[in-house]
């Protein structure tokens, strides 16, 4: 089919610029001549704008730009994911989930539950740890200092659930007190509570008694070392510290047997200070101890030993704690120092010592009253020295034979005065002999009392030296 219109030899396509043959009536993108094509040796115009009367090339043109769209979309989709995926602890929850077409609240991760419930730490992200030094760290790198309490803080009740199975009560015949295992077979005490004791018995956390050797002493630090004759292979120990890092205000526990029967008591105070008493460090806190705490041991938050409890101040928030460091010097076999005992120290005299058996408290009672007796006896022999010196000055004139703590004590021995009274000064004589006779039957009647309480001769001789009446012939 033959068009007068068709040019020479082939049209242009309007619609999409092709050259087709003038004998072809239709292009083959479906346009249509319709009599107004250019001929093909003619400069096609300028079609970057299609027509808008050619609605299938906007189509084409649109579908490429879409797919080019899309393409840029899902290329920077992937790289802004894989960056925020890769960033360290970041799990790339929501970028996936928006990915997903998932909605912002179906994206957001679930609230996790407060610390203090113990939730578990989200097993994804990767576990840190702000104290220890990163591996691979510079050897010479300044790393701070370790915290007091590890990375894993034990709660209170876990740490003294923990220690308590290796704190003991020892009982000797002279009293109670407390102690704790540092091995399977070594317990820590102090002197007081053992006492002269050789052998003690130890009553474990749970009930069970056994006995125990005083292998080592130091007076000076009031530390006692005991070695159990049957121990046990699971036997639970307390590890020692040390007190010297110890500081004003941080957080200690004490833990013991306090009257007596009251064991395994756990009491919680800060640290007040460090003492120097005798050449011994002390550990002063106002943790609550009370008679029967004496041999314990005194934790930090960390369940490691800094000192054995010593003696407290009942009610007045006023303790103190023999510093470990002296009984890891006695375990090792080192030579305590010379000097005063730690325990017979006037200015700490007055602590509370051990709980006293009824027997002890018998005996303390009965010094008591000794030594006020002879204290009093002691200031009326005073007064009777005057008296015997104005007498012997002006009544006597003989010689005394002998050596006498006090001169007066010549009366109760008949071959030491030899001479005689002076006429007129009898009654002065029937006097002064009466007075030396009551403070005589005072100090025998005192002496009798203070063995029948069963005071120590020791003792009781101590208390005649101090009031300058030990005097051997008072039973003549």
């Amino acid at each position: 089919m033959t068009d007068d219109r068709l040019p020479a030899f082939s049209w242009i396509c309007s619609a999409c610029g092709r050259h087709v043959p003038k004998n072809v009536l239709a292009c083959r993108c479906g346009f249509r001549f319709d009599g107004t094509a250019q001929p093909a040796d003619v400069t096609v115009p300028n079609r970057s704008v299609a027509p808008a009367s050619q609605p299938r090339a906007r189509g084409a043109f649109g579908i490429l730009a879409a797919g080019a769209a899309i393409a840029g979309v899902l290329v920077g989709a992937f790289y802004w994911t894989k960056l925020h995926t890769d960033a360290p602890g970041q799990l790339g929850v929501v970028e996936v989930g928006a990915a997903q077409g998932a909605t912002a609240a179906d994206a957001a991760p679930e609230e996790a539950p407060p610390a203090s419930l113990g939730a578990p730490p989200d097993a994804a992200a990767p576990l840190t740890n702000d104290v220890l030094p990163p591996a691979g760290a510079s050897p010479g790198r300044a790393e701070p200092e370790p915290p007091e309490l590890p990375t894993d803080a034990t709660s209170l009740e876990d740490l003294v659930g923990r220690v308590l199975p290796a704190v003991v009560t020892i009982q000797t015949p002279a009293g109670r007190g407390s102690g704790f295992f540092v091995a399977p077979d070594i317990i820590l005490t102090n002197v007081h509570v053992v006492t002269t004791s050789r052998i003690v018995t130890v009553r474990r956390f749970d009930g069970t008694m056994t006995t125990a050797r005083v292998e080592k002493q130091s007076d000076a630090f009031d530390i006692a070392v005991l070695r159990v004759l049957d121990p046990l292979a699971d036997q639970a120990t307390i590890p020692m510290g040390s007190a010297a890092s110890a500081r004003a205000g941080q957080e200690v526990i004490a833990i013991g047997t306090p009257l007596g029967f009251l064991q395994n008591t756990v009491t919680r105070g800060i640290v007040s200070g460090l003492r120097q008493v005798d050449g011994a460090t002390l550990v002063q806190t106002d943790a609550s101890i009370n008679p029967g705490n004496s041999g314990g041991p005194l934790l930090d938050r960390r369940g490691v030993a800094i000192g054995i409890i010593k003696s407290g101040y009942e009610g007045r928030g006023l303790s103190f704690a023999v510093a470990i460091e002296h009984a890891r010097t006695l375990l090792g076999g080192q030579a305590p120092p010379a000097g005063v005992s730690a325990r017979g120290s006037e200015e700490y005299r007055a602590l509370s010592p051990a709980v006293a058996s009824p027997g002890e408290q018998r005996r303390l009672e009965g010094l008591k009253a000794y030594e006020q007796t002879i204290a009093e006896l002691a200031r009326r022999a005073d007064a009777l020295d005057g008296h015997w010196r104005s007498f012997q000055g002006a009544c006597y004139a003989g010689r005394i034979a002998g050596s006498f703590d006090r001169d007066w004590f010549a009366l109760f021995d008949p071959r030491a005065m030899q001479g005689s009274v002076s006429p007129g000064c009898g009654p002065a004589f029937v006097d002064i002999r009466r007075e030396a006779l009551d403070i005589r039957d005072g100090v025998v009647g005192a002496d009798e009392r203070a063995r029948q309480a069963d005071v120590y001769p020791g003792a009781r001789r101590d208390a005649l030296r101090r009031g300058k009446l030990d005097y051997q012939g008072w039973n003549k």
